[in-house]
């Protein structure tokens, strides 16, 4: 009797250290393969079955006869198949849900007793835990790469932001862009054309993040590859709007809200086109202000719209001011700043230059939200004429 509860007590102990190496073995990476390959072959090599395989992954070892795999993925049953018994034991993660199975294969000669039934819940137990700490990594790594990713789109859209301001005679210029993520759908360009004139283009893409700021290039190539071909910028924005229309239903979903406008500092006549803008800010040097509304759909939203071209004369010491409207769209509580109070701050400003007029802005939306986390990108460019 002692001598048979001794046996029984070593060999209690002998699968003890089996569990353990076991589990050694399956927690020694987190590489998911890996992971899956080193279950699998303890199971297999342990109890001398003739293989074993996951439903939901690739990973097979031993003997798995073709189309078990598939047979057997599908089923939630325990099936009899060309003459080997299949066991199926449930892997679940922490949240309790079966997010695959192991199915060993055992051979017909040959029955699975108490303990090794055992053996193979617990090692089943024990490959749950390391394939969601092997998955969570793979996750982390993508996530990290996704960061670094989108790290270099935002430094590759930041130098495609005009570097530095053009020298207009009698006129001073700044601009700033701010987004909301780390890639965003304002789109700001300054283009000195040969005629001595500035071509200002301020866009804002439908939506946030990588998707709009991919349209945003495309809009940029587009309109870069028009602007020195002599078009008007009428027919600049028309054109655009039915190539960017014909793209399909995505880009129609990407509309783009743009304000265009072409100065000439000699002349002091500005030109501008407003296809579905926030209304710019022209404040005259007696201090007439004036809204340069929309005289357009947004570009991209339907195959055909009519542009209007507007000209004012820019007066001594006139100022202009064009956004987006995560300018306007900034929020304290469920307070909207709003495009009047942007007007008041704009006209009220004594700052005098752009750099620091836009300083003061950015500084009075920054109070008015008293903190609270902006939901748009913010872009905006002030013009002034100084002699």
């Amino acid at each position: 009797m002692e001598l048979s509860e001794t046996l029984l007590a070593q060999q209690q102990v002998i699968r003890l250290q089996a569990l353990l190496e076991a589990s050694r073995q399956i927690h020694s990476t987190i590489q998911l393969d890996e992971v899956l390959r080193i279950v699998l072959r303890i199971v297999v090599r342990e109890l001398e079955l003739a293989g074993a395989f996951f439903t939901t992954f690739a990973a097979c070892y031993g003997d798995v006869p073709s189309g078990m795999k598939e047979l057997l993925s599908s089923s939630e049953i325990t099936y009899e198949l060309l003459g080997d018994s299949c066991l199926r034991f449930p892997l679940w993660d922490k949240s309790g849900n079966r997010f695959t199975d192991l199915i060993v294969i055992v051979p017909g000669d040959r029955a699975l007793d108490l303990n090794e039934t055992d053996f193979l819940e617990t090692i089943s137990m024990q490959a749950a835990v390391a394939i969601e700490n092997a998955r969570f990594h793979e996750r982390t790594l993508q996530w990290q790469r996704l960061e670094s990713d989108l790290a270099s789109a935002r430094l590759v859209q930041q130098s495609l932001l005009p570097q530095q301001m053009p020298e207009i005679p009698g006129y001073a210029l700044a601009a700033r862009s701010v987004t909301c993520y780390e890639v965003g759908g304002d789109y700001l360009d300054i283009i000195s054309m040969p005629s001595g004139e500035v071509v200002i283009v301020i866009g804002d893409v439908a939506g946030k993040g990588l998707t709009s700021a991919l349209v945003g290039m495309s809009f940029r190539s587009t309109f870069r590859g028009m602007i020195h071909s002599g078009l008007s910028l009428v027919e600049i924005v028309t054109r655009m709007n039915l190539l960017h229309y014909n793209e399909g239903a995505e880009s129609r979903r990407r509309y783009v809200t743009a304000f265009l406008l072409r100065l000439d500092p000699y002349r002091n006549v500005v030109e501008v086109v407003n296809a579905g803008h926030n209304p710019a800010f022209l404040i005259a040097g007696e201090g007439v202000q004036h809204k340069i509304a929309a005289s357009g759909t947004p570009i991209g939203m339907l195959p055909f719209s009519s542009y209007l071209c507007e000209k004012f004369g820019l007066g001594s010491s006139a100022r202009l001011l064009v956004y987006t409207d995560g300018m306007t769209e900034v929020f304290r509580g469920e307070e909207e700043f709003g495009e009047d109070r942007l007007l008041q701050a704009f006209a009220g400003c004594e700052e005098p230059s752009p750099e620091a007029t836009l300083n003061s802005l950015w500084q009075t939306l920054e109070t008015f939200s008293d903190g609270q986390e902006r939901c748009d990108d913010m872009t905006a460019l002030a013009l002034f004429r100084t002699s």
